[in-house]
């Protein structure tokens, strides 16, 4: 039986690097829970559209982005205490400039897996930022046994989205902090 999952957070930093970050699959175990030791073992990228040039050169994020088709190998611990790792595969199979991407599970633990990242541009009490929210329709395999785990995989990816929220503010203002450096380096002749 199918499950889904969302969430939504609001960040104040631009849709523009919010999205150039998430788009770039080397970021994502940086946004998991350290208990489960995530690693990307291997990515076949294909490129995106091209990317929209945007009015202000300090929102001209030169970074790695997925494309339809790009594929993504992790692995990870589920259970922290086992040294068991699990391989994950997902494939991105939607991608739409600061507005959204989707990635699908290729080979790995779910009997499905797709996964709706959206970025949304959200001004609050007067302040930039943007909207975050994740769509997740999963289904376990295994019938009865598969179904029984169902409240255990819930709360460890509920556990999983928990983690990202409260260190998503952080890793951005590190890559925002990044992206200036770059534009003033690259303001100077510097190359980055």
């Amino acid at each position: 039986m199918a499950q889904r999952l969302e969430t939504s957070q609001w960040v104040p930093f631009p849709v523009e690097l919010v999205f150039a970050f998430f788009a770039n699959p080397s970021n994502l175990p940086h946004l998991m829970p350290p208990r489960m030791k995530g690693r990307i073992e291997d990515v076949r990228m294909q490129p995106p559209p091209p990317r929209p040039v945007a009015s202000d050169p300090a929102r001209r994020f030169r970074s790695v982005a997925a494309g339809v088709g790009s594929e993504i190998l992790i692995s990870f611990c589920p259970v922290g205490w086992l040294p068991q790792r699990v391989s994950w595969m997902a494939r991105i199979i939607e991608f739409e400039w600061n507005s959204h991407f989707v990635d699908e599970q290729v080979r790995g633990p779910f009997s499905k897996f797709r996964h709706r990242h959206g970025i949304a541009a959200e001004i609050r009490d007067g302040v930039e930022g943007t909207l975050v929210t994740d769509a997740v329709e999963y289904a376990l395999p295994g019938g009865v046994f598969g179904a029984l785990a169902g409240g255990l995989v819930r709360k460890q990816l509920q556990q999983s989205f928990d983690y990202r929220q409260k260190r998503l503010p952080e890793v951005l203002a590190a890559a925002s902090r990044q992206a200036v450096q770059r534009g003033q380096d690259s303001g100077r002749g510097t190359a980055s």
